[in-house]
This record gives C-alpha cells, sequence and structure tokens, in this order.
C-alpha cells in the first residue's frame, strides 16, 4: 500500500527525455509516478513529478502558468522548430527594431498553431507521428495566453527572451511565429522552463540525484499549500471513518463549492485532499484504512 506520496520539482538536463528522467525516479523510489508537463528532449529546466497517490492530483499542476528563458534563432526556421530538426527555411536576421515592433503581436490572448512535431493529437494520432510517417498535417489553431515576453538581449541573429505563458503555450511556435511576422525565419535554439505556477527551477533537485532525492511528506504538503485557491478543512474522527466509505465531509463545505481542499484530522496531520466542486475525495494522503480510492460523496 502506497503510505508516502510526494511532490517532487526535478530539474530535467538537456538531452534527457522527460520519460527517462520520470523512469530514473521511478527506479529509484519503486512507486507509481506521473509528470505535469512534459519537455522536449533539446530543452532542460523544471518537471513537476507526483508520485504515489497524488499523481491523481496531475489537473491542478496542469494547468498553472509556466515560464521560460529562451533563445530565438533567425535566420533558420527548422521543421522541429528546434535545433534537432532539418532547416527547411532560410531568410536574413531582421534587424532589432522589427522585433520590437513584432513582439507586442504575440502578448495578450492570442491564436496559435501547435507544432506539427507535437505531442498534440490529430483525429486520435499524435501529429509528430503522422508526420513522420509522411502525412501532411493541419495543424489547428488555438487560443493561449502570453503573459510577458520579455526580451534581454538580441545580437548576431540570437534572441534571448523571458516568457510567461498559460498552459498549452508552445515556445516553439511563438519563435517560428515571430521570425515569419519579421519577414525573417527562426527556430528555437535552447530553452529553460525555469518555473511552474509558484514553483521555481531553483528549488529543484537533479533527476539522476538518485536517492538524495527529497521525498518527505512535509515537504509535498508544503508544495500543495502554494497551490492557488487551495484551502483546508479539519475533520473530526467520524468524519474521517466515513471518508472512507466515500461520504463527503460536512466540515468540507466551510471551504467553500469550488476549487480545492485540504483535509487534516484533529491533530493537524494531513489525510487527504478534496475536490470541492464535485463532491468528492481526490486522493488519500495518509489512509484511515479501508478502500483509498477516490469516491464520489453518497
Amino acid at each position: 500500500m502506497e503510505t508516502t506520496p510526494s511532490i517532487l520539482l526535478i530539474a530535467k538536463e538537456s538531452g534527457m527525455t522527460s520519460f527517462r528522467a520520470l523512469r530514473e525516479i521511478k527506479r529509484t523510489l519503486g512507486k507509481k509516478v506521473g509528470h505535469a508537463g512534459t519537455l522536449d528532449s533539446f530543452a532542460q529546466g523544471l518537471l513537476v513529478v507526483l508520485t504515489g497517490s497524488l499523481t491523481r492530483l496531475n489537473p491542478l499542476f496542469m494547468n498553472l502558468d509556466k515560464r521560460y528563458h529562451a533563445q530565438i534563432r533567425f535566420g533558420l526556421e527548422t521543421d522541429t522548430l528546434d535545433p534537432d530538426g532539418e532547416v527547411i527555411r532560410t531568410a536574413a536576421p531582421p534587424t532589432l527594431e522589427k522585433i520590437k515592433e513584432a513582439i507586442p503581436q504575440f502578448c495578450g490572448v492570442i491564436e496559435q498553431a501547435p507544432p506539427a512535431y507535437s505531442a498534440v493529437h490529430v483525429e486520435g494520432k499524435r501529429a509528430s507521428d503522422r508526420v513522420r510517417s509522411g502525412e501532411e498535417v493541419e495543424m489547428k489553431t488555438r487560443e493561449v495566453c502570453v503573459h510577458r515576453f520579455d526580451l534581454l538581449s538580441y545580437e548576431d541573429g540570437l534572441l534571448a527572451a523571458d516568457i510567461h505563458v498559460s498552459k498549452g503555450t508552445y515556445i516553439r511556435s511563438l519563435a517560428r511565429d515571430l521570425g515569419r511576422t519579421t519577414g525573417s525565419a527562426a527556430h528555437l535554439e535552447s530553452l529553460t522552463r525555469t518555473a511552474i505556477g509558484p514553483y521555481r527551477l531553483e528549488e529543484a533537485q537533479s533527476a539522476s540525484s538518485g536517492a538524495a532525492l527529497d521525498t518527505s511528506l512535509e515537504r509535498s504538503e508544503e508544495y500543495l499549500l502554494r497551490l492557488p485557491g487551495m484551502g483546508r478543512v479539519t475533520c473530526s474522527p467520524g468524519e474521517l471513518e466515513r471518508m472512507v466509505h466515500g461520504q463527503y465531509p460536512p466540515s468540507a463545505r466551510s471551504a467553500g463549492r469550488s476549487g480545492w481542499a485540504m483535509a487534516y484530522d484533529m491533530d493537524g496531520s494531513l489525510r487527504a485532499v478534496l475536490d470541492l466542486e464535485r463532491r468528492k475525495i481526490a486522493c488519500w494522503v495518509r489512509p484511515s484504512g479501508g478502500k483509498e480510492e477516490s469516491v464520489e460523496a453518497l
């Protein structure tokens, strides 16, 4: 039985797939693991990894904004929009003035077409798999939000920027579209994810640190408390016992009817996380015995 679920902040290295990073963590911990958003192999930076019963909270983390440090190379566009692809278009790099004029067009709510080489599903199959099999794939645009696009430097056709975006935003697509808008061509040369919601890369542990991974429940509890809108409720022993059988605790009503709440016992120990809107137990952290599944309230 899983008794020590955890939330890990992991620093993925460039050249390592997100799958490999998770595989090494799973091998080290011997637990079920999941992630809240992958990084391309060429990219590096922050991954939020959930283990054990906390993998059921994946939607809370997937919806968080993300921050990146990006380097965009002008003059070349690749088929994958990253440094690993084949060059498909060339053009002279734009002036700094043209770039500054274009950037505001990519701030706020925009329509963006994801890269063809991506995990986005097209008619039930990954777009990247269709492209690699020789199919022509039309990527439909979707609404995303670029909260900030801060230009840091531009020299010899290489632009450095800090970018803050909503979930689902592709920085590779931003590089492509910025290149085309300035009358040039561009791809993403390097990418570092520096933050996911309230979590920072500076806090992360190495994906290859093995036994050094901090899986303490105290640390995971602190991470949960940082989530926007996360509430707290205290449940009586009777409520906790009835929760095991699927009954929604009356004390949770004080936390409201939307969002999430962490359910504590009378001793101040975290026991479960509640989905307030759906009136259900999202996951057990310290079970009281009996079944531990996510169950609808009776």
